[in-house]
């Protein structure tokens, strides 16, 4: 390994994380900025970049790991229980563009191993990149967000299995019908051991680890490490690609063998070794083996394959949602949704490019399709979602109501006393004195450590939709927004960062899905006092349509000493203000200003 390799895995490093960090912040899920990094400045343009030893190896373990995550994070049990929607929804918007992109391929003369895969390449959703849109889009609790979430699950499960499938009659070089019984016949022989070890073996291994003092976290990881390569090579060994095994042993580690606390630790390494170090070493190199000259070599097959992947998704997923009755404009807007796609197609392109089942003009399609649908997704999804609300059609989910406060004090008994107007409010603190003063004012106050689960329980954190951590520590809100997604799954999380204070970013919140609430940084102490003295006044202002986080800029320059709390809606229902929030016409923003020292 020379100094050269060492240099240029520091700069992919460095390329990585400014392109995750800008397309982030322009509200996109940062595989877009890691892919379109690496054909700016690798060899398709720039070629300040470039592959090695060191960096590819590093990429072939982040595939695996990125698998375990994505395994990890679907919960079987979400499967299990989709809606009938969720399921004829995924089948649309897998079975018609994997039709469209198969024959794309044949009528320009590509290989029919090729045309498979294309096929389910276009056919993937990205799970991660749906979470991301509906939580800015304010659609968590929305029948379409239930439908796509499912349906994301699914396609992705699906192809991946698949996938498994195609690699293997890829590596054999034919297509007939006794290899492809054989190829079954691995396939179901693989399942069912990796099942029976992942329903019986894990739960005696994780029984015998815990009497053995050996539950703790840098053993539990090593171990999840042992079994991911373990279930990666039986993969191998059957014919099928590593990728698959790395995904189910996520799939079945996740309830399997750790307990919940531990899996929740667990899961957090996982996600900070895999999504923040090597997945994007893997998305930059993607972009390296982007050949632009499709652009003038093979621009009618790159138009085509781009539409139809686009068209298929769209209406693949509309013709098959009619037979439930929720009409076509939901099934439009959910297969609008279902079009962004994201990180297992891509693994699955490249390493498709690898095997040779596809060239390197069709996977650089792929990737152009991927940017092209994940940038657009969000535009057409906004515009989609806000003709169904004009129509009073975004059918909200009854399952999940009233707003969950940790931390009492002046500033977050002000705000629960606007919300409880509308909706349930409970108060959790461990204070004995202030959950007396939360009780005398009328709320349901529950005294406890909020980090503890059967503290949450006691609160009813299954059936809230938002819980608000105010509290002077960061790290505690943030901590309590950490139990609420991962244990509760609350769909909104609103975390109060204290200014200055080290450890506590704003950044430690986007794997929560969470919003900075006020918008801001806010000292706590500041405006509790300004309550208890009685020294502020409420003011209100018309921001316009468009996001909050654009609007709270411009409106700290003008005020610095002011503090968003609500957001009142066209009907006179009031939510609090953060920083994620999105306006619509003819609402209003409740601020907090200082009165001024008439004696100064």
């Amino acid at each position: 390994m020379g100094e050269s390799e060492i240099l240029n895995l520091l700069l992919v490093l460095l390329a990585a994380w400014g392109g995750g960090i800008l397309s982030n912040k322009l509200g996109f899920p940062a595989i877009l900025g890691e892919l379109t990094v690496g054909i700016i400045l690798g060899p398709a343009l720039l070629g300040v970049l470039h592959d090695s030893h060191l960096v590819s190896s590093l990429a072939d373990v982040g595939i695996l790991l990125l698998m375990v995550y994505i395994g990890m994070e679907i919960d079987i049990g979400d499967l299990k229980k989709a809606s009938w929607p969720g399921f004829i929804a995924a089948a649309g918007s897998f079975i018609v563009p994997f039709i469209l992109g198969y024959y794309s391929v044949i009528l320009f003369g590509g290989t029919q191993i090729a045309a498979l895969m294309t096929g389910l390449a276009v056919s993937v959703t990205s799970l991660a990149t749906k979470s991301r849109i509906l939580l800015d889009l304010k659609l968590l609790n929305t029948r379409i967000a239930y439908v796509l979430m499912a349906g994301a699950l699914i396609t992705d499960t699906l192809a991946l299995i698949i996938f498994a499938g195609i690699a293997s009659i890829a590596e054999i070089g034919n297509i007939h019908v006794v290899q492809v019984l054989i190829v079954s016949g691995k396939a179901l022989l693989f399942f069912g051991v990796t099942s029976l070890i992942g329903i019986y073996g894990f739960p005696l291994l994780g029984k015998l680890l815990d009497r053995a003092g050996l539950s703790n976290r840098t053993f539990s990881f090593t171990m999840l490490l042992i079994i991911t390569f373990a279930f990666a090579e039986m993969a191998e060994m059957m014919g099928m690609h590593g990728i698959l095994g790395a995904f189910i042993a996520g799939l079945f580690v996740r309830d399997g063998v750790f307990n919940r606390q531990l899996i929740r630790e667990v899961n957090k390494v996982f996600y900070d070794i895999s999504i923040g170090f090597l997945a994007p070493v893997f998305f930059v190199i993607s972009g390296f083996y982007v050949d632009l000259d499709v652009f003038l070599t093979d621009t009618w097959l790159m138009v085509t394959v781009i539409l139809l992947a686009i068209i298929g998704k769209i209406v693949g997923t509309v013709l098959f949602y009619l037979p439930t009755g929720y009409g076509w404009r939901e099934g439009l807007t959910i297969g609008i949704g279902m079009n962004g796609r994201g990180a297992v197609q891509i693994v699955i392109a490249e390493i498709g490019l690898q095997m040779g089942i596809i060239s390197k003009e069709i996977f650089s399609i792929l990737v152009l399709m991927a940017i092209i649908t994940t940038l657009t997704v969000p535009f057409f999804l906004t515009m989609a979602t806000k003709w169904l609300r004009k129509r009073g059609e975004l059918v909200e989910m009854e399952k999940r109501r009233g707003v969950l406060f940790v931390g009492i004090n002046p500033l977050s008994l002000m705000l629960a006393g606007e919300l409880k107007k509308t909706v349930p409010v409970t108060l959790i603190d461990s204070n004995e004195d202030v959950i007396k003063k939360g009780r005398s004012e009328g709320f349901e106050s529950i005294q406890g450590n909020a980090l503890k689960e059967e503290i949450l329980l006691q609160a009813n954190a299954r059936r809230v939709k938002t819980i608000i951590a105010i509290t002077r520590n960061s790290e505690i809100n943030i901590l309590a927004g950490q139990m609420a997604h991962d244990e509760f799954l609350v769909p909104e999380k609103l975390i109060l960062l204290s200014p200055g204070k080290e450890g506590a970013d704003i950044n430690m919140l986007i794997p929560l899905g969470a919003s900075t609430i006020f918008g801001m940084k806010t000292d706590l102490d500041f405006w509790n006092n300004l309550i208890l003295s009685g020294s502020y006044s409420l003011l209100e202002v018309e921001p316009g349509e468009g996001p909050a986080n654009k609007w709270i800029k411009a409106f700290k320059k003008e005020n610095k000493q002011a503090l968003p709390l609500l957001i009142i809606g066209h009907d006179g229902k009031k939510r609090p203000f953060h920083f994620n929030e999105k306006f619509y016409e003819n609402e209003r923003v409740v601020f907090m200003v200082q009165k001024p020292d008439v004696n100064a």
